[in-house]
């Protein structure tokens, strides 16, 4: 009998050591849930090649935890809620422990009430979501312990943004277009409150939603424009519907400023060509322009290997977050990660980005600038190979978008 227990003590350890070696040498597995089909495919691209670029870099420095490489498999959303909670069904079964969401935030929104769902019934197989969109109910009503959003919140880059416009004397008369789900709403919100507060002297004189990916032609929005007389645009617009505007407001001639997140996007430039010029201004993290040699290298670097503009890298400081809370925390259990994430700071060229504890914001410095014509000098490289590039208007702080929040998480 002693000897019968002895055995299966031995046994045992030895099926411990080898569970433990197992858990220290395995990938840690990160699921992509993007949309990889339908009108904003480009997007989805965008997101899977950025990824892809800086875990390789991470892997090659070595991977985290003592040499664990990370590897990336990517779920086509279709841009579609529902095909992404299919999405999320199958990287649960499969055990993966880190999701990131990139594209539209209805369904960032969808994916974080699930996971909440999740990670309250599943103790053992509890997921953790990294967001880019930049929907405010993720940060405020609706905020979760096991969300993080990478990426300002609608509502603080417009308040950065209407700073801006408040000093621009030439600025009279607005209208507000946006794509008509959660995030295009609350830009059309939020405009609407911050203009009247910061300069009431503005005229809001149209206000358009439009459905989301399924507009072909712009022309007849365009028409609307023009005929309500507006000097300045406002659009929250991003993937097809904002190079399908922007190329209906060239066709057009339409002789408007238009203020943007996303108008650097991928394909922009290209539909914009000559008419963007002087015209078109964005807000946004980095732009080609900027004098930092890091950023450059990494550019022009991602451009040889994928045929594609570097946008800024919106990936950078998740997964720099990310590998540097798994670290701290030794583990990457994701209820341990999530501690470890909460206030985390990393510097990069650009300054420090820091993760808001209260409600899993990150703040980091915007710029605000204008899309104009490759000169040599301070507007040396262009974007898609065209004759476009970016000028600074403005560097905004951190401290100077930082608003409330009325975020009241509940942790497990």
């Amino acid at each position: 009998m002693r000897k019968f227990v002895l055995h299966c003590a031995i046994w045992l350890g030895v099926a411990a050591s080898q569970a433990l070696a197992a858990e220290t040498t395995a990938p840690v597995r990160i699921a992509l849930n993007l949309p990889m089909s339908g009108p904003f495919a480009a997007v989805g691209e965008l997101y899977a090649k950025n990824s892809q670029f800086i875990v390789d870099q991470i892997n090659f420095r070595g991977g985290v935890l003592g040499g664990r490489r990370l590897e990336l498999a990517v779920f086509d959303n279709k841009n579609s809620a529902q095909e992404a909670l299919l999405g999320l069904k199958r990287t649960t079964d499969q055990h993966f422990q880190f999701m990131i969401q990139g594209g539209g935030s209805h369904i960032a929104v969808s994916l974080a009430e699930a996971i909440e769902k999740h990670n309250a019934r599943e103790l053992g197989s509890r997921l953790l979501l990294l967001v880019e969109p930049g929907d405010l109910d993720l940060t405020q009503e609706k905020c979760s312990f096991w969300t993080f959003t990478f990426h300002p919140s609608a509502e603080s880059k417009m308040s950065a943004l209407t700073d801006h416009i408040a000093k621009e004397p030439k600025v009279r008369r607005v209208y507000l277009i946006g794509q008509d789900y959660l995030f295009g709403q609350q830009i059309r919100q939020y405009a609407r409150e911050m203009l009247a507060r910061k300069r009431p002297d503005i005229q809001v004189v149209g206000d358009d939603l439009h459905p989301l990916g399924k507009v072909k032609d712009f022309a007849p929005y365009v028409a609307k424009i023009k005929a309500a007389g507006a000097d300045t645009v406002i659009t929250g617009n991003y993937g097809s519907d904002m190079s399908l505007l922007i190329r209906a407001a060239a066709d057009a001639g339409l002789p408007v400023s238009f203020y943007t997140y996303y108008g650097m996007g991928l394909g922009a430039p290209t539909a914009m060509g000559p008419a963007a010029i002087d015209k078109v201004k964005v807000i946004w993290r980095w732009h080609p322009n900027l004098s930092f040699d890091d950023e450059h290298q990494a550019a022009v670097a991602y451009k040889k290997r994928f045929g594609l503009d570097y946008y800024s890298m919106p990936l950078n400081n998740l997964f720099a977050m990310l590998m540097a809370a798994i670290e701290r925390a030794g583990s990457t259990d994701p209820l341990r990660v999530a501690h470890a994430l909460e206030g985390i700071r990393v510097r990069n060229s650009m300054g420090e980005a820091w993760m808001r504890p209260e409600d899993h914001q990150l703040f980091e410095p915007l710029y605000i600038l204008t899309i104009t014509r490759v000169n040599g000098r301070d507007v040396k490289y262009n974007l898609e190979n065209t004759e476009l590039g970016t000028r600074t208007d403005a560097r905004i702080e951190s401290k100077d978008m930082m608003l409330p929040t009325r975020c009241n998480m509940r942790r497990p």
